[in-house]
């Protein structure tokens, strides 16, 4: 039964592994091409792509940020060391 639980606990890191990082690929070339057909619309250079890329990568670090954050919070108040669910 451990074993079985090992293994599920393993493929759903892998899972949350792939979808991160389909995210962290997908999201900015998403963001990079939206600013390039807006910038082709004003012709503006490449502004907006710089722009719409580099607030896209900004959000997404800090969103990684805490969602870990919170992540190890949990699991350091769950762990035996833990200081229980009362404390912050």
């Amino acid at each position: 039964m451990d074993n079985l639980r090992e293994k599920r606990e393993l493929y759903n890191g892998f899972g949350n592994a792939l979808s991160r990082a389909f995210e962290l690929v997908v999201t900015p070339l998403i963001f990079g091409l939206g600013g390039h057909l807006l910038d082709g619309a004003l012709g503006t250079g490449p502004a907006f792509t710089i722009v719409l890329v580099v607030v896209c990568l900004a959000g997404m670090f800090a969103r990684f940020w805490y969602a870990y954050d919170a992540e190890m919070r949990a699991h350091d108040r769950a762990a035996p060391w833990g200081r229980g669910a009362g404390s912050s």
